[in-house]
């Protein structure tokens, strides 16, 4: 019942920009970016202005050519001057993004040294040398480890005991030779421990490529499959079932089986998704008896099984996909554990037997509880783990089987800090009498624990080492409400240096995203010492939109009620600097992604209100990508945004359209960031908005476009170069705030 086969909801990928903890995105060495390297210089003699009202020292501002096209429908005019941008393989493109990096970087110039700085304080924060916490699964002892220097994680497992020998199944740096950027996508080992299925990106446009390792030789077979999704072996250790995505839309919508010791041209296809809405994940149970299929869109979700000894017979439907319904399955004794939606909007738990899965033979397990989402569901031999949220928080039950095979509610998990998060760590074996979670909060870094049953304690495995010293009695965590213009009360979670605050005048940095649903993690963070130690009280915002509080809450902030995303986050600033947590004139924001869309709408709203702003890959085009239906993602988000081919959408979603909203002002200054492999927010859109906001703003406050030439959706995927981004933002925020 755990995610790992769920379809992927794209555009969510802003957790690393949180915690800033793994990278997001992959990178490849470009030949075209290269053979058009030194044109840019040429071209920037022809599309660069020298803005006469700034000082001498500042560099020349990029200035994109203007192509009009207009576009009717619904009785509106869109006005795009800038679709050109769209043209990857252009050397007018290339040149005008080399152009915009090198009048960023020109402008960063005089922070180079704090730029370095900020690099190596965060670099001492890591210890750069370490080991995961080792799991078993089928015999074997898995972790990983890292290595000072090097910019990727090694693979490894050791056979029965942890003092035997290690083996390195995977070695992330060796995949990333003469590459600018690599990534590991999918996983999985076959029950005997002998074959790996891996897949790789080398492009950052997430599309991963399956390899086939045997773990006796070393050697990886020939023969490779592309655009693959979800892997999961069958129980034969021979049977390899994956899942293969729509070249055009990104859309995993085919699952096929390979077979060991056959070319992969002759991989049978299991079955096709033809619904342009839904994705298909696979997966096996954590008892290893069933293989899952499941079909999800935004909204709605099916799911079929396969017994994992009999690849090759016919998958079994549980229910019929029904809009607006959504379930997930786990398997036990005979008994499928079923989460679903079909009573209430926060889920419920109900049981089915293997032979009649349907809907007509469910027995309840967990009523739906209007004040509690239940996310998730652990399942194993003994017991299982409800993982609910209440209160925008996330709460870890358990409940036992008894011998009649009955659950019953056993005891809750109980964590100290007021804001915090808590899940599932990794739990690979079905019959065991401990559960590891992992916990952290604003204040307490990253920690895996082991649950025993037996003692009903809680052991601490592992806490994320901070080697430069970390004193969590220096800081404090806080959650506070404030009030929607709707009059809904908005948790904010806040985390500042106790010695630092004095009330009204520390700089403040708010982040949000507040989309699919997702419920905005609040955790430790060794990177954000930075900020804290410098004086800055940092704010996440648990606005709508998200799932912070359920799927009701997440129902209050899509669609044709939208806009109660970002007048919560306003409401939110102005909670904070009304209440001495920042002085209104050092309002920091930053958002990615999704997130990204949540800037460009506030900073229309209300530009003033905001002194710096750092948006990542932002969706911000929103009215050009929803109306082309040949782009990934778009027919999928039609259940998130709306489908603008309908009036009534069309108009909602124009009215905050970011790219259609900008307009003569005054803005704050704003670092965009974008990466030109991105398949989730196209590196086009922030080009565009920046493009258009430079012929618009009133104001000479720093407006920058960052565009990774080797990367996707989350920048570099090494984890030096990751921390040398960060530190590039970093710079960028504290000289706007006034920290240097």
């Amino acid at each position: 019942m755990r995610s790992q086969w769920k379809a992927d909801r794209e555009r969510r990928a802003c957790i690393s920009l949180i915690l800033r903890r793994q990278p997001r995105g992959r990178s490849h060495n470009c030949d075209g970016v290269l053979a058009v390297h030194d044109l840019w210089r040429i071209f920037l003699s022809v599309m660069t202005t020298q803005d006469s009202t700034a000082p001498a020292q500042i560099p020349t501002i990029p200035t994109a050519r203007r192509e009009l096209k207009e576009t009717l429908l619904h009785g509106a005019t869109l006005v795009d001057e800038y679709g050109w941008l769209r043209e990857k393989e252009s050397s007018e493109v290339i040149a005008y993004l080399q152009a915009e990096n090198a009048y960023a970087e020109a402008v960063m110039a005089p922070l180079a040294g704090l730029r370095e700085q900020l690099y190596q304080e965060m670099l001492s924060h890591i210890k750069q040398t370490d080991v995961s916490v080792p799991y078993r699964d089928n015999g074997w002892w898995y972790y990983s480890r890292t290595e000072e220097g090097l910019q990727y994680p090694i693979f490894c497992r050791k056979a029965d005991a942890l003092d035997a020998a290690e083996q390195v199944i995977l070695d992330g740096n060796k995949l990333a030779e003469g590459l600018s950027f690599m990534a590991i996508g999918g996983s999985d080992v076959t029950d005997d421990g002998r074959w790996l299925a891996y897949s790789v990106d080398h492009t950052g446009f997430r599309q991963y490529t399956l390899h086939i390792k045997d773990l006796q030789t070393d050697e990886v077979l020939a023969g490779e499959v592309e655009r693959v999704g979800s892997i999961v072996w069958a129980g034969d250790n021979r049977s390899l079932f994956y899942t293969v995505e729509d070249e055009e839309q990104k859309r995993q919508h085919q699952l096929w089986r390979h077979e060991l010791g056959t070319a992969h041209d002759t991989d049978v296809l299991v079955l096709e998704e033809s619904d342009e809405r839904f994705n298909l994940g696979a997966g096996r149970t954590r008892d290893g008896g069933f293989l899952i299929l499941e079909a999800g869109s935004h909204t709605t979700s099916e799911a079929r099984f396969l017994a994992a000894d009999s690849p090759t017979d016919a998958w079994t439907l549980v229910a019929e996909r029904e809009d607006e319904h959504e379930y997930s399955i786990d398997h036990r004794d005979g008994q499928w554990f079923i989460r679903t939606n079909d009573k209430g909007r926060n889920f419920r738990l109900v049981t089915a037997p293997v032979g009649t899965p349907g809907r007509e033979h469910w027995t309840e397990l967990i009523a739906h509880r209007p004040e509690i989402m239940l996310e998730d569901v652990d399942l194993f031999q003994r017991f299982f783990i409800a993982c609910e949220r209440e209160d925008g928080l996330p709460r870890l039950r358990l409940w036992r089987f008894a011998e009649t095979g009955i659950p019953a509610a056993s005891e809750e998990i109980t964590f100290p800090d007021p804001v915090y998060s808590a899940s599932p760590h990794i739990n690979r074996e079905f019959d065991t009498n401990a559960f590891r979670y992992g916990y952290q909060s604003l204040v307490t870094p990253g920690s895996v624990y082991e649950y025993e049953l037996a003692t009903n304690n809680s052991i601490l495995l592992k806490q994320l080492e901070v080697p430069s010293g970390f004193n969590r009695e220096l800081y404090a965590s806080e959650r506070v409400f404030a009030t929607a213009a709707d009059g809904v009360k908005v948790p904010i979670s806040l985390v500042y240096r106790k010695d630092k605050r004095d009330g009204s005048n520390n700089p403040i940095y708010v982040y949000g995203y507040g989309s699919y649903g997702y419920s905005l993690p609040v955790g430790f963070n060794a990177n954000r010492l930075s900020l804290l130690d410098r004086g800055v009280v940092m704010a996440y915002a648990h606005i709508r939109g998200g799932g912070d509080l359920g799927k009701p809450w997440h129902d209050a902030g899509k669609m044709l009620i939208k806009r109660n995303t970002f007048t919560d986050f306003i409401s939110a600033v102005e909670y904070l600097t009304a209440n001495n947590y920042g002085n209104p004139k050092r309002v920091a924001i930053e958002g990615g992604s999704a997130g990204g869309l949540l800037m460009g709408a506030v900073v229309n709203l209300n530009p003033e209100m905001f002194r710096a702003v750092v948006s990542h890959v932002p969706f911000v085009d929103v009215m050009n990508t929803m109306l082309d239906a040949s782009l990934p993602l778009t027919v999928p988000e039609y259940e998130e945004w709306g489908d603008p081919n309908q009036a009534e959408y069309f108009h909602y979603m124009l009215s905050y359209s970011p790219y259609d909203n900008l307009k003569a002002t005054s803005y704050p200054a704003m670092l965009v960031k974008t990466s030109l492999y991105d398949s989730q927010v196209m590196y086009w859109e922030p080009a565009k908005y920046v493009a258009k906001l430079r012929t618009l703003k009133t104001d000479n406050h720093p407006l920058l476009l960052v565009t990774n030439m080797e990367a996707g959706h989350g920048g570099a995927s090494g984890r030096y170069d990751y921390l040398k981004e960060i530190a590039f933002d970093y710079a960028f925020l504290l000289k706007e705030l006034s920290l240097v």
